[in-house]
């Protein structure tokens, strides 16, 4: 949780990604997310988060739904959506934080 807190508390935008293995749209995420970090060259950092194996993370944030998308920037919540989101949707927010 110490590392989660550092990354979140980063000055860059820290994608995170509430996800669950036995989750669909998950799966449809998973190479988005990953086409995502090769365009960015290092403006933002995209970790992955599972629900399962951290239910007091998810439940902090109120993620009601997965995959849950929050991008953090110096601890706050800069945006959020539940559900897939195209790669160029996430390039262009992170664009404009960074």
């Amino acid at each position: 949780m110490s590392k989660f807190t550092e990354l979140i508390n980063s000055d860059s935008p820290t994608v995170v990604d509430f996800f669950a293995e036995w989750c669909g749209p998950c799966k449809t995420m998973a190479p988005i997310l990953q086409d995502v970090v090769s365009k960015i060259n290092g403006k933002a950092k995209v970790i992955k988060i599972d629900i399962d194996k951290n239910p007091s993370v998810a439940a902090k944030y109120k993620v009601q739904s997965v995959p849950t998308l929050i991008i953090f920037q110096k601890g706050e919540i800069k945006w959020r959506q539940a559900g897939v989101i195209p790669a160029k949707q996430l390039i262009e927010l992170i664009s404009k934080m960074s």
